[in-house]
């Protein structure tokens, strides 16, 4: 007879539209010798996420699974409290406040799950709530990857950010700010306000103006969203400029090689969930520095329950969420 406790989920079912999730009752997982039992708290719904659902794009079906994921459970940035550890634990203990995310094992969006010890886990900052932590390996810790590590971000050099009010482009206005960066926003008309607070330079509405018609030219652009390409970009870039986005298409990738060999500007993309953890483990280690500094805050646009996933995910399908959108949890 199993003894092991249920817990509530959101599994996926199939590859598709926001239906094909389903809020069930699994089993409770059990932490290994090297693992963490953690009682999840809050969590997220990122574009990465409805992405992962559609299985877009294709070709990511050779790693998540043909016909539906090979992990049922969706979600990847978690927060929540050490429920219990395995033998080999020695840097976590019951009760500790953490977060973190769990990268290509997913498994978030739900009421507890397991973490390696050695994995992207670390202790919650006091200054932050559950639900805002449950958000800092998403956008807050991308953005950081692709302005400190992929573009070399400086200061004094000009910066645009397309997708300004989403939940890495919040985040990145505040990160290129830290580093002295000029940073322009691109976002729509009911943002602007919202971007400029967080330190935008200036503010381009892109219902009234393409950036890449402008005569502004820029260092870094970094494409949040997807809904530029290199090609269109170029001539708003700097020589030696470099145009990054995390929304990997045949487009880009093709950018991206054909940069290496020609031009002064480039294209470069990094899939930052796929980094080594010792790797996130040192950039989470900076942001903690930005953080600590007082010069950033997390966006939450809207709180759902784990029963209102599907809604959840319809939300950000609409593609104008304002920074993050978390799922409440414990």
């Amino acid at each position: 007879m199993n003894t092991t406790p249920a817990m509530k989920a959101v599994i996926v079912t199939g590859y598709g539209a926001p239906s094909v999730l389903k809020v069930k009752s699994i089993q409770r997982p059990v932490p290994k010798a090297n693992e963490i039992l953690i009682k999840v708290i809050a969590t997220t719904v990122t574009a990465a996420d409805t992405m992962m659902r559609k299985a877009d794009p294709y070709i990511s079906r050779f790693f998540l699974g043909f016909n539906k994921p090979k992990i049922p459970v969706i979600g990847t940035g978690f927060s929540g409290i050490v429920e219990a550890i395995g033998d080999q634990v020695i840097g976590f203990r019951k009760g500790d406040e953490v977060f973190g995310e769990t990268g290509v094992s997913f498994s978030a969006n739900a009421e507890y799950l397991t973490v390696a010890e050695d994995g992207v886990i670390a202790v919650k900052p006091a200054n932050l709530s559950f639900e805002e932590a449950a958000t800092l390996c998403d956008g807050p810790l991308t953005s950081l990857n692709f302005l400190r590590e992929v573009s070399r971000v400086r200061p004094g050099m000009k910066v645009l950010i397309n997708g300004a009010s989403g939940s890495l482009g919040t985040a990145a206005v505040q990160i290129a700010r830290f580093y002295g960066a000029e940073v322009t926003g691109v976002c729509g008309p009911n943002n602007i306000a919202m971007v400029r607070k967080l330190g935008a330079d200036r503010v381009i509405d892109y219902t009234t103006f393409d950036f890449t018609k402008e005569s502004q030219q820029y260092d870094i652009i970094y494409d949040t969203v997807g809904k530029s390409t290199f090609q269109k970009a170029k001539s708003v870039l700097k020589p030696g400029g470099v145009f990054i986005s995390p929304v990997l298409s045949l487009k880009l990738l093709w950018s991206v090689l054909f940069t290496t060999v020609f031009g002064s500007k480039q294209a470069k993309f990094s899939a930052t969930g796929l980094r080594p953890a010792g790797e996130l483990k040192k950039l989470l280690e900076e942001l903690f520095l930005i953080i600590e500094s007082g010069n950033f805050r997390v966006i939450i646009d809207k709180r759902y329950s784990l029963d209102q996933a599907v809604d959840a995910h319809r939300y950000v399908d609409t593609g104008h969420k304002r920074g993050n959108v978390v799922l409440k949890v414990g």
